[in-house]
């Protein structure tokens, strides 16, 4: 697999972003809703339709709850976070994963959340006990990169299925560090083939998604958006204080779903306020207080899984689907 470079329609992508950020914006989310709908409502349905909730397609657990990165479109970036810090404790952590384990979890999981993964000192160690414990999960990392260097790359790539890396900057090239983990890892491709590294181009000023009101750039207007959304039916979003939160637009951490410190998974995930969530947000986000305003859609990983469990394939880069045919 080896490297890849993802520039985001390249100069013209960028120079949209900074010139008319607000255009840009809304085009691209209005793009995403309109050609993403059909397979968000077919999920939905399959879901439903099953007799009991299935897996969580992505599990998101932040094992520390703060950012080094100065995105402007981001609440959790560095001097900008509200949130008390919190570094998840060792003995609920591997509670998570054991659980995960006995629940014979096969979906996709990332030691990430609204964070930078790289600020946890142990994040290697924990990498290697998810893959341990979870040898049939895809296990992704998402870094700014900022505190990446060769050794790190060298010692996470054998517990991690891909890594990827924002590149978030003003000038469109690559921080040095990132430029040399690329010329290194492209020269040494046999290394590097059991993994997929992917460096994106990211514009650090960007207007992105209004994340339910939490987007410093981008406040929540008083539009009703009454689209449905996926994250309470395919995402377990766990903050670093082991509550469950709906998503990560949840950046003031508001909502609650559960509390690991005195629920187990199933508990929550088969619980009456993740159905209530489903129920209300099935139907629109308009039913949903929290999620009324917000106009985020996921583009990537997740919607590739959804498109993959409905067509019944192996989701993408799983070692085994956890799913049968869907119907």
């Amino acid at each position: 697999m080896s490297v890849k470079f993802h520039n985001f329609m390249g100069r013209f992508g960028w120079e949209m972003q900074k010139r008319f950020p607000n255009i840009s914006s809304e085009a691209y989310l209005g793009l995403q809703f309109r050609t993403r709908h059909k397979n968000q409502q077919r999920y939905i349905d399959y879901f439903n339709g099953c007799a009991e909730p299935p897996h969580p397609l992505i599990v998101n657990l932040e094992t520390i709850n703060r950012c080094n990165s100065t995105c402007e479109f981001c609440a959790a970036s560095k001097g900008r976070d509200k949130r008390p810090f919190c570094r998840m404790s060792d003995e609920l952590f591997y509670s998570i994963i054991d659980q995960l384990a006995d629940w014979d979890y096969r979906g996709h999981l990332t030691l990430y959340g609204n964070n930078e993964p790289w600020i946890d000192t142990r994040i290697v160690e924990l990498h290697k006990y998810c893959r341990e414990k979870l040898p049939y999960s895809f296990i992704f990392m998402s870094t700014n990169g900022l505190l990446l260097d060769i050794d790190k790359l060298k010692a996470i790539v054998p517990y991690v299925d891909q890594l990827i890396i924002n590149n978030y900057c003003e000038d469109m090239k690559l921080h040095e560090n990132v430029k040399e983990i690329y010329d290194y890892v492209k020269a040494r491709p046999e290394q590097f083939r059991d993994v997929d590294i992917l460096i994106q181009m990211r514009y650090i000023k960007a207007v992105l998604t209004n994340r339910a009101g939490s987007a410093p750039n981008k406040k929540a207007k008083q539009k009703v958006i009454t689209e449905t959304c996926l994250m309470p039916f395919t995402d377990m979003f766990i903050f670093s204080s082991g509550r469950m939160g709906l998503c990560c637009c949840d950046n003031f951490e508001v909502t609650t779903l559960g509390d690991l410190n005195q629920q187990s998974l199933k508990e929550i995930w088969f619980g009456e306020r993740y159905a209530e969530a489903r129920k209300k947000i099935g139907d629109g986000r308009q039913n949903y207080p929290f999620c009324k305003h917000c106009d985020f859609i996921d583009a990537g990983l997740r919607m590739d899984a959804v498109n993959d469990v409905l067509s019944g394939r192996p989701m993408r880069g799983a070692r085994q689907t956890m799913f049968s045919k869907w119907h």
